[in-house]
């Protein structure tokens, strides 16, 4: 493989891991705080994602999509927290995940209705089109560089969010004790909603985000939900830091894998099948990760 060919899957792969990231930070979050398992927070992603392409073909500008996918992420899980979610956080995690699941059913159906079962599409701005040359005669495109420095912004900016605001000392305290806050004074359920929205917020920008380079549709949430809860569980559930570590892990081994190991199975087999062989451990490879993760550290590398 060419020195080129691997940066590039190197950059694709922390583009994945960044944008894999905002999906873990939200679940991590509303786990570690609420003690609650979200199975519908991929539908959040998705809402992000039809927010921004609505919006953006109606305006014609990409960043107020970006705007109205925060916005109405936000906006759909603080009313699912209030409604549905405030209900569950007595009840075991059974009840969680039943009432979650339902909750994906009744988003994408939802959906379906609204918009039917076509594909909406979310077209890149002019600004962000096109390839751009980096050092060594690399040609990478120009929106997945922009998605890798959002990504890494918002991990700073929640980062300081936690570390250095008021309300980063509340979302500590109340994943450390709960009950000890409240009889403090802090309004315990203004707080699990704020979270809940940040969480659905960070999960419907990386939809809107990605939205541009896959097709916006029913259902598009729930392959990345599967690879934020390996993100979590590889990281440490509860931790930020941790779901960043392991986003990138798992961004890198799924792209890299996908590319290393086919060419690796040609060395003792012919091109057809390497590559099937190939691609079947590399789709296994981020759960082979995690395995071992937790087999070094059962709680994950911070939990």
């Amino acid at each position: 493989m060419s020195a080129i060919l691997l940066v590039e899957q190197v950059l694709n792969g922390l583009q994945l891991g960044v944008m894999l990231f905002l999906m873990a930070a939200g679940l991590t979050l509303v786990f570690g705080v609420m003690g609650l398992i979200n199975l519908a927070h991929g539908s959040l992603y998705m809402v992000g994602a039809f927010a921004a392409a609505l919006v953006a073909d109606a305006t014609g500008s990409f960043l107020l999509g970006l705007a109205a996918a925060l916005a109405a992420a936000a906006a759909a899980g603080a009313i699912v927290e209030l409604v549905v979610i405030r209900r569950l956080y007595d009840r075991d995690h059974l009840d969680q995940v039943l009432a979650t699941f339902a909750l994906i059913l009744i988003f994408s159906e939802g959906t379906r209705w609204a918009f039917g079962s076509f594909p909406l599409y979310l077209d890149t701005p002019a600004w962000l089109s096109g390839p751009i040359r980096l050092p060594g005669g690399i040609d990478y495109p120009r929106y997945r560089l922009f998605l890798i420095a959002v990504g890494l912004a918002v991990a700073g900016a929640l980062f300081w969010l936690i570390r250095r605001t008021r309300l980063g000392i509340r979302i500590r305290a109340g994943e450390a004790d709960r009950e000890m806050i409240a009889a403090l004074g802090v309004d315990i359920g203004k707080l699990y909603t704020l979270v809940f929205a940040l969480g659905a917020a960070l999960a419907g920008l990386a939809g809107a985000l990605v939205g541009a380079i896959q097709s916006v549709q029913v259902g598009m949430g729930e392959p990345v939900l599967i690879l934020a809860f390996v993100v979590i569980v590889i990281g440490g559930i509860g931790s930020i830091e941790g779901a960043l570590v392991g986003a990138l892990l798992v961004g890198l081994t799924d792209t890299l894998g996908g590319v290393l190991l086919p060419a690796a199975f040609r060395l003792v087999m012919d091109g057809s099948a390497a590559a099937s062989a190939g691609s079947a451990v590399a789709s296994m490879a981020v759960y082979a990760l995690m395995a071992a993760v937790l087999f070094w550290r059962p709680k994950g590398l911070f939990g």
